[in-house]
């Protein structure tokens, strides 16, 4: 019996420890060398969100390119219209709204113009597969690698969110309570990343698990609505009003929990609250302590 132990612990040792050596190559530099993400996990959005991505697309005098393409038909023109006016009422100088549904028009060096001007595009909320039909591979898509090579922001949320990361959960065509679909290929501006929305609100925490079980080589991030990750090079910071939840191979194939110094979940994953920073590189936190909600940034 002893023997059989032995044995079992032995081939959960190397099980944990190809898990982490998968990880570990995986882990590279996955964030933009240079520009930010503002990744929004839906909800409502206060003035902290909204007002970090329009300073890190240059203030009042930023050039924001709204694509509201995720939206439905009968949507397209209201959802483009509030955020472009949402923007102007925080005093941005500069609103264009940029959609279409056909990727041939996307390639067009016309269509693509006010991406070349812009400081900042914002994507709303709908269903990213649309997005990833328009836009991915297309002009318009190395348009915005360019920006943000360019030093701009790009930023997004719900759908707009998970877009913006290299594998799409809830991309399925038929519903987005499918976690892999038919639609897994994000616009891959932070690379290894999966990013699931509206987590705790709609009960999701425990949904990327099986996702990372299947691509262990992947960051789960899964981000609750009115909160956001800004991600800059290799470091992200959690800013708004709730969590963000951490999901990574090793942790899931350890089932462990995570310690008191992190939130208890009941799952092997952990969340990170406003004012903590994360490491994309090395999957580890950098600060453990996150700020109380009335307490200022440092």
């Amino acid at each position: 019996m002893k023997t059989i132990k032995l044995f079992a612990f032995i081939l959960a040792a190397l099980s944990l420890s190809s898990v982490q050596a998968q990880t570990q190559s995986a882990a590279k530099t996955v964030g933009p060398e240079k520009g930010a993400l503002v990744i929004v996990g839906g909800g409502a959005m206060g003035p902290e969100i909204w007002g970090r991505f329009i300073e890190l697309a240059g203030g009042q005098n930023a050039n924001i390119v709204v694509i509201p393409t995720a939206g439905e038909d009968s949507s397209i023109v209201s959802s483009g219209d509030r955020d472009k006016n949402r923007l102007l009422d925080f005093g941005v100088k500069q609103v264009t709204v940029l959609h279409t549904r056909d990727p041939k028009e996307a390639n067009q060096e016309s269509f693509v113009a006010p991406l070349k001007r812009a400081t900042g595009v914002w994507f709303i909320g709908g269903r990213h597969w649309r997005l990833a039909d328009s836009y991915l591979n297309t002009l318009a898509h190395k348009e915005l690698n360019a920006l943000l090579a360019r030093g701009g922001v790009i930023g997004g949320t719900s759908a707009g969110a998970t877009i913006l990361g290299s594998f799409m959960v809830r991309g399925d065509t038929k519903g987005n309570s499918i976690m892999i679909g038919d639609h897994t290929q994000g616009l891959d501006f932070i690379h290894n990343v999966t990013i699931d929305q509206h987590v705790l609100r709609r009960n999701r925490q425990f949904d990327l698990i099986n996702v990372i079980k299947e691509r262990p080589e992947l960051l789960g991030v899964g981000i609750d609505e009115s909160t956001a990750i800004v991600v800059q090079k290799n470091t992200f910071e959690v800013i708004g009003n709730s969590f963000v939840g951490i999901y990574t191979a090793e942790q899931i194939a350890s089932n462990a929990q995570y310690p008191s110094g992190q939130n208890s979940t009941g799952g092997p994953f952990y969340f990170l609250g406003r004012g903590q920073k994360f490491d994309l590189q090395t999957r580890k936190v950098i600060n453990a302590q996150r700020l109380r909600p009335n307490e200022p940034a440092k």
